[in-house]
């Protein structure tokens, strides 16, 4: 009995161990060096930049006269915020937005070979819209652009991280 006591938490550590969980790691890169080209003003270029610098494996520039010190390229082709009524109530007014945010971009290395081709990522989110409330959804909307300009920079991190070889 005692026996039985002992090995049946032993068995449940045993299971838990072999299922294979493991904690998300920092990306790894094909490339030691990332130039980024891409708008001075771009949101979505800064905050690719500051998670590449996280991830500490990738001296990132993004100033135009280092371009040649980069062993690939990051090309933001397009970044676009767009908003459509998808709700309209019994009197014409809009109810519901669609927010939606379009980035385009490719990745090559400076003797122009594609290592990535065009690719866009699109994100969208839905949310009701009140004139009473302008402002504060104004804000709601500005919050949502701003979570999906995250969502995509990860998906972006992922994408590069993708590439084996240069």
């Amino acid at each position: 009995m005692q026996r039985r006591r002992f090995l049946a938490p032993l068995a449940g550590a045993t299971v838990l161990a072999g299922c294979g969980f493991k904690l998300r790691q920092a990306p790894t890169f094909a490339f030691n060096s990332l130039y980024i080209s891409a708008p001075v003003t771009s949101p979505l270029a800064v905050e690719l930049q500051r998670n590449m610098d996280a991830a500490g494996t990738v001296e990132v520039h993004r100033d135009a006269m280092r371009q040649a010190a980069g062993e690939a390229i990051f090309e933001l082709i397009s970044e676009q915020r767009e908003s459509v009524v998808v709700g309209l109530n019994a009197s014409g007014q809009v109810r519901e937005l669609q927010l939606r945010l379009r980035v385009r971009f490719r990745l090559h290395t400076p003797d122009g070979r594609e290592l990535l081709p065009s690719t866009e990522v699109l994100q969208y989110r839905e949310v009701s819209y009140s004139e009473t409330l302008a402002l504060a959804k104004e804000a709601e909307q500005e919050l949502l652009y701003r979570n999906m300009q995250t969502d995509i920079v990860r998906q972006i991190m992922r994408r590069l991280a993708a590439v084996k070889s240069l």
